[in-house]
């Protein structure tokens, strides 16, 4: 089995919420990156939206999508985004 087929194997094994934790690590360190580059927070805000609105988009099409949006009004006031003391996840 080769190096990238054995990644992929464990990739696919690994259960979801830490598929999650390692996705949100690289997106982080990615951030933090942008950041330190002089690139400013809200821009690199708007940039990954655009990104993962394209992705889920071409994974799941433009209705899905267009539901999951307009989910993210109650879900936001519910502070499901929110980091600090409040955050329940």
């Amino acid at each position: 089995m080769s190096v990238s087929q054995e990644t992929l194997s464990v990739a696919e094994e690994m259960p979801i919420a830490e598929k999650k934790r390692v996705a949100l690590s690289y997106l982080s360190r990615a951030w933090d990156g942008a950041l330190a580059e002089g690139v400013d927070p809200e821009i690199v805000a708007h940039a990954a939206l655009f990104t993962a609105l394209c992705d889920l988009i071409a994974t799941y099409g433009e209705e899905p999508v267009a539901e999951l949006a307009n989910s993210l009004p109650k879900r936001i006031r519910a502070f499901e985004f929110t980091v600090d003391e409040r955050t329940v996840q």
